[in-house]
């Protein structure tokens, strides 16, 4: 019976081996729909290009952001590039807290990201009155505010909104943002409230850091050493 039964079975048959070539390719696809889906969804890194934020973050420095800390931002652009397909998203909003360091798309050209820090939240009054920021008609002790210029009168950089005018009230779903390098950033001061949608994360840590003197050639500068691994705050 058991001869019969070997005699009807099916011959095996063997199992073609994948190319060295096609698992390569399907490695690099993987490898690349993993890097993408943390770009998108958990963290992105970035560099800063100016000195907006200087002294929490310098010309050269390169930072982690946490694209998750203010809602799941629904892909809207073809990967790669700033092509928009609709309008952005954002399941779970939630404003971020005073303080905060976030990165953003640029009101003016959202094709440009931006940096600043959180002073404003949805809903408060703001005024700037010879450099001292007021909430709700409370001054505030921002300690990561750098000024290096004495108060204008004069200059609306300094006077926020302009003198005879009240308080700015700031709209539902906004904030307002300043660079910590209060006389060298274009910010809320000059451009308006920030669209919390167009928020594209929270900066945490700065991974790398490169000093190097402006037009100067690629590797004449030096690492910082020092800054590798910081929290950012």
């Amino acid at each position: 019976m058991s001869n019969k039964t070997e005699k009807n079975a099916a011959p095996a048959v063997p199992q073609k081996k994948k190319s060295v070539t096609r698992e390569y390719i399907e490695a690099i696809a993987i490898a690349f729909l993993l890097a993408l889906f943390i770009r998108t969804f958990i963290v992105q890194a970035f560099k800063i290009p100016s000195g907006s934020m200087k002294n929490t973050l310098l010309i050269g420095d390169h930072i982690l952001v946490t694209k998750y800390s203010y809602g799941l931002h629904i892909p809207n652009e073809i990967p790669l590039t700033s092509i928009q397909l609709f309008p952005d998203y954002v399941l779970f909003l939630e404003p971020p807290k005073r303080y905060d360091i976030i990165v953003f798309k640029f009101p003016g050209d959202e094709s440009r990201d931006y940096i600043k820090r959180v002073i404003g939240l949805p809903g408060e009054t703001i005024q700037i009155r010879m450099q001292e920021v007021y909430i709700n008609g409370e001054k505030i002790a921002d300690k990561h505010a750098r000024h290096t210029q004495a108060p204008d009168p004069d200059n609306p950089r300094d006077n926020f909104p302009p003198a005879g005018n009240p308080p700015f009230r700031i709209p539902e779903g906004h904030v307002f943002v300043m660079g910590d390098n209060r006389e060298n950033s274009l910010d809320s001061r000059f451009w308006g409230t920030l669209d919390i949608r167009k928020i594209r994360g929270r900066a945490r840590r700065i991974y790398w850091s490169w000093e190097a003197e402006p037009n100067s050639c690629f590797i004449c500068g030096r690492v910082r050493w020092e800054r590798i691994g910081m929290a950012i705050e």
